[in-house]
């Protein structure tokens, strides 16, 4: 297969996949409530807000910003994210183990709450479920 076809290949199962999960109502007026009602929750707890706060500390837009636009490229496909979530994990100060259990829990409750179908909230738990342990792995090595 030459790098034409590859090409070709790989764009149209990016479409099939935005289109899928475009059919679930996921769209990105939906990632943009979905980050900022999930990240109103974490400012809130009493363990994850402290260590958001010192990183992000008064750039909560930007935050915010950023984490629609790494959504909308896991779950819509944009390519419009172009971080290094590894990197800046690595480089927390004062996390916890356990905050991925609550992060997950939180994002959980903010999907139950506003997730436009199942399969909307299940594709976005099955990314955040493959993403937690690898960014634990990175941060603290377990």
């Amino acid at each position: 297969m030459d790098s034409a076809e590859a090409y070709r290949i790989a764009l149209e199962k990016r479409q099939a996949l935005q289109t899928e999960a475009r059919g679930f109502g996921i769209d990105e007026a939906f990632i943009s409530e979905l980050v900022e009602q999930f990240y109103r929750k974490v400012r809130l707890d009493p363990s994850l807000g402290p260590v958001f706060a010192r990183v992000v500390k008064d750039n909560w837009d930007p935050h915010l910003a950023k984490m629609k636009l790494f959504w909308g490229s896991v779950i819509l496909r944009s390519g419009d994210y172009k971080g290094k979530p590894m990197e800046v994990h690595r480089k927390v100060i004062g996390g916890e183990p356990e905050h991925f259990t609550i992060w997950l829990r939180l994002f959980e409750e903010t999907l139950d709450e506003i997730a436009p179908s199942e399969e909307a909230k299940a594709l976005f738990l099955e990314r955040a479920n493959y993403m937690a342990p690898r960014l634990k792995l990175a941060m603290f090595g377990e």
